[in-house]
This record gives C-alpha cells, sequence and structure tokens, in this order.
C-alpha cells in the first residue's frame, strides 16, 4: 500500500494577533498532518498565541514572506508544503482533496478556489475574478500555493523580494509540470479593500503588476505596497 501523502502547512506571520488563533484553530479541527508559524518579529501578541498549540512549531526570522516561507520549508517533514496566510479558512474537504490530487506523480503541485469574504460586490466581483485567472496560471500567495517538497527545493524556494515573491514562485512553478487547481475553497478575508479602499487596492494593484510585467524591480516597487493588518 502506498505511503499516505504527509502535508506541511507553513504560515508566515506579521502582527497576525487578530487572525492566528482561529486559524490554527481550524487547521489542527481539520486534520492538518504538520503546521510551522514562522513569524517576521512580530510588535503584538501574535508569538504569545502560537506558543498555546502544543502541536504547532514556531520559527521566529527577520520579516520577509519569502524568507518566512523558505524558513518553514527547510524545518518541514511533509512530502507537499501548503503555504498559507493568516487570513484564510479552508473548506471541510480541501486537505483531502490536496492529497488526492498528489497521489498522481504527474502533478507538481497546485491551489485552491478563492472565495473572498463578505456579501458585498467586490467581494463577489474579485472571487469571479480570481476563478478565472488561476486557469490562466495567474495566482497569489492568497489562494494557498502548494507543491511537492522535492519540487520547492528544485526551483530553489522563494525569492527574498519585498513583494511578488508569491507571484514569481508560481511563474516558475507552472514550468514544473503538471499542476491541480483544485475546486475546494478557500475563504479569503476583504480586509485589504476594507483597510485602504476599493479605488486605492485596485490602483495600487494594476500599477504594481504592470510595472512588474514592465521590468521595475520589486524592491522598487515596494514602497507602493501597503501593509494591512
Amino acid at each position: 500500500m502506498a505511503r499516505a501523502t504527509r502535508v506541511s502547512v507553513i504560515i508566515p506571520t506579521y502582527n497576525e494577533e487578530s487572525t492566528i488563533e482561529g486559524l490554527l484553530q481550524h487547521l489542527l479541527a481539520l486534520g492538518a498532518d504538520e503546521i510551522i508559524v514562522v513569524d517576521g518579529s512580530s510588535r503584538d501578541r501574535t508569538t504569545e498565541l502560537v506558543r498555546r498549540f502544543s502541536a504547532v512549531r514556531l520559527l521566529e526570522t527577520q520579516a520577509g514572506r519569502g524568507l518566512q516561507m523558505n524558513a518553514g520549508a527547510k524545518v518541514s517533514s511533509g512530502d507537499v508544503l501548503l503555504f498559507l496566510h493568516a487570513d484564510v479558512r479552508l473548506s471541510a474537504q480541501a486537505l483531502p482533496a490536496l492529497r488526492a490530487a498528489m497521489r498522481d506523480d504527474k502533478v507538481m503541485g497546485g491551489n485552491f478556489n478563492i472565495c473572498y469574504a463578505g456579501d458585498d460586490f467586490i467581494s463577489r466581483a474579485f472571487t469571479i475574478i480570481n476563478r478565472y485567472r488561476r486557469r490562466a496560471g495567474i495566482f497569489y500567495g492568497d489562494s494557498g500555493i502548494f507543491c511537492r517538497e522535492k519540487i520547492f527545493i528544485s526551483l530553489g524556494g522563494y525569492r527574498l523580494w519585498p513583494l511578488l515573491e508569491d507571484y514569481e514562485f508560481a511563474r516558475r512553478l507552472l514550468k514544473t509540470g503538471r499542476l491541480s487547481f483544485l475546486e475546494e475553497i478557500i475563504y479569503v478575508s476583504n480586509r485589504r479593500w476594507n483597510g485602504s479602499g476599493v479605488g486605492s487596492t485596485m490602483w495600487r494593484w494594476v500599477v504594481i503588476q504592470g510595472l512588474y510585467s514592465l521590468g521595475v524591480s520589486p524592491q522598487r516597487l515596494a514602497s507602493l505596497y501597503q501593509h494591512i493588518r
């Protein structure tokens, strides 16, 4: 009998005291094999809350999502690495579907189907937009990117960039082989446009993505990005 696929969930955090406890309770209830939180020098109670969970491994690093996710991957024991943001929740069948998909040796990784929280027009519109653009290979870390541990190593992990490290990793992951775009839902907070406004959120995304496509470095684009907590 084939060995069951073991999934390591890696969560980079920075000032996530309002979300991290609920996410960890959620993942443990879903039966996650391994949970690793990598905190980037939070100034709030994030690490204090994580330490309450004996089944969760906590690492502390400098801030930087790429650095944090690489650090979590380095100490993981899973066959598959699942990278989650702190403000998400998975549907009940998400992990079983991931394990089932990865039993196919030809599948290198994939992600989930985003559903943004909220019953407003923008949340519904962004949900629909993401549903179709990921089919074109355009997706980000909020979709719950996963891949085989050996593939992650072969790709050299995430770039140590101030932003867009998830998008760039996804572009490289696409070139490794077949991906599984699972229909199971990952629920994502709408805090970004609630915190900075819809217009500002859209403007920043279009400008940052557009300038990056034209060759502007993430280091130069970092000043345009607004962190929401």
